[in-house]
């Protein structure tokens, strides 16, 4: 009797599960070391499963939860993981500041491993020269204050685009998405900057299909994955996690691919050294002697890092322009307050350039208090302790993941007045920023992990907002609800993105 394929894998499967089982049962019998005896407290975990039924849809709600009962810092048994979780502002220093140097490597998700990008994005590949020459590169070139200075002018004009897109949309009697016009906007400033393309007259389906697979891979890699806590499974990748994003991956990474190629061919027929974009800027740094001998080498450098720029630029601004529009119709009081500024400082019918932006408080308060409430990444990225390390009294062990639940400590009530209302506020007569230098306000990280795109980030969320609720008046799109009952329900992933889009209708505040 012949046994077909499928049926052999699934007997395999079973198998291996037998045998990791046996182990696991093995090791709860007759393992206790002395370093976990010290590790910090937790809720006692299941056999096998440990604690990830604990974790739910909304890890970084039930984490805070759990944090109430277990203290600021906890641990976890995730499957086979170790996880240290800690939610305070202190506790956060300890791992991002005091003991940076041993919590600076990644945990790399079994999702990661797609097409092998943990290997080359910068964001995952451990520190190393190959790190720090990336790291270097992007502070020195790409996001430094003279690159982004060079690039204004052009942030301006994709702005003034994307009002003209929400008028012709407003004259129509039309709602707006919200977030897929901050998608839109967001990938092609990244688009023309980078790569000296122009998707703006591009079809609504290439943008439609840009952004799904972005989102898609932000909330797969953010997925609690079996193959993350069950090493045994990773061949199998029982839920399809890392097939999904090698798909997505392949996609981007193809249309890069295409477009160096086409870079490299225009170079052939010039002497000249050429320096007109960024992907100019990339080529002329990655093509040393030596790696111009292996042209696949850095024309995959290259690939890896524009995925990362191009996937986080366009998610975590999209997603905070959303969230920011959504408080603020949830609040018409200070919208109204906002659009005052913005009247008295840059004047009806002017539009908003970055130069004014430090003179614009209220909105800058604003904006904090955005990524106060909707941090881009709720437990930022896992980190990996490299050797055993000792924070309070406790032990954090070699290998353990470690998790810094951003979303939590800023909304610490023992830190925060009223931690869950929207009061921008606060801010006013504060020194409080998110650039890496108050723990208890880190929605970009902290140390050498700090997220490099920062200096862009800000800039146009700034931008986009500003010139949004400087240009048009806003309402809900549906008729009878009440701005206080705004769904303000979030999806977890990587980043936090609203569960139902925010769309609105625009009216503008002035003739053209």
């Amino acid at each position: 009797m012949e046994i077909d394929t499928y049926d052999f894998l699934s007997y395999l499967l079973y198998l291996i599960l037998f045998i990791w089982i046996s182990i696991q049962a093995f090791n709860l019998l007759f393992s206790c070391s002395e370093t976990q005896q010290n590790l910090p407290p937790g809720p006692r975990p299941f056999p096998i499963i440990g604690n990830l039924l604990e974790l739910g849809d909304k890890p970084h709600k039930s984490l805070a939860k759990l944090s109430h009962i277990h203290g600021p810092i906890m641990s976890l048994k995730l499957g086979r993981i170790t996880t240290v979780v800690v939610s305070t502002a202190d506790m956060a220093r300890e791992v991002l500041q005091t003991h940076d140097h041993l919590f600076s490597n990644r945990t790399i998700p079994d999702s990661l491993r797609a097409c092998d990008h943990y290997k080359y994005g910068m964001v995952w590949v451990p520190v190393s020269p190959s790190w720090r020459n990336l790291r270097k590169l992007c502070n020195s070139h790409l996001f430094s204050v003279k690159a982004l200075d060079a690039n204004k002018n052009l942030r301006h004009q994709k702005v003034q685009e994307l009002l003209d897109d929400v008028r012709a949309v407003a004259e129509a009697g039309e709602a707006v998405d919200i977030g897929t016009a901050g998608f839109k906007t967001s990938l092609n400033l990244l688009s023309t900057t980078f790569l000296s393309v122009d998707w703006t007259d591009s079809s609504s389906d290439m943008v439609r299909e840009l952004k799904e697979s972005v989102w898609t891979m932000m909330e797969v890699a953010g997925k609690p994955n079996l193959a993350d806590y069950f090493p045994v499974l990773k061949i199998a990748d029982p839920q399809g996690i890392r097939t999904s994003m090698t798909f997505h991956m392949q996609k981007m990474k193809g249309l890069f691919h295409r477009i160096i190629n086409q870079r490299l061919q225009a170079r052939e027929v010039t002497t000249l050294i050429q320096e007109n974009d960024t992907l100019d800027t990339l080529l002329n740094y990655f093509m040393t002697e030596k790696e111009r001998e292996d042209q696949l080498l850095y024309k995959n450098s290259i690939e890896h890092l524009l995925l990362d720029i191009f996937v986080a630029g366009t998610d975590t601004t999209s997603s905070t322009l959303e969230w920011s529009m959504a408080e603020l119709l949830k609040k018409p009081e200070v919208m109204s307050k906002a659009q005052a500024e913005l009247k008295q400082v840059i004047g009806k019918g002017n539009q908003v350039k970055e130069s004014d932006l430090t003179r614009l408080p209220y909105l800058q308060a604003i904006i904090k208090e955005i990524f106060r409430l909707h941090p881009p990444a709720p437990l930022l990225l896992p980190r990996r302790a490299e050797t055993d390390v000792q924070i309070c009294s406790y032990v954090v062990p070699k290998g353990a993941q470690v998790l810094v639940n951003v979303w939590t400590i800023s909304r610490d009530p023992n830190t925060w007045e009223n931690p869950n209302e929207f009061i921008p506020e606060r801010f006013l007569e504060s020194n409080i920023d998110v650039k890496g230098r108050h723990f208890e306000l880190t929605p970009f990280g902290n140390g050498r992990r700090i997220c490099p795109g920062l200096p862009l980030a800000l800039r146009m969320v700034h931008l986009m907002l500003g010139s949004l609720i400087h240009s048009f008046d806003w309402k809900l799109e549906e008729e009878g609800v009440e701005p206080e009952t705004v769904d303000m329900d979030d999806k977890f992933g990587l980043t936090l993105k609203k569960t139902r889009p925010l769309r609105t209708l625009p009216t503008p505040t002035f003739s053209k």
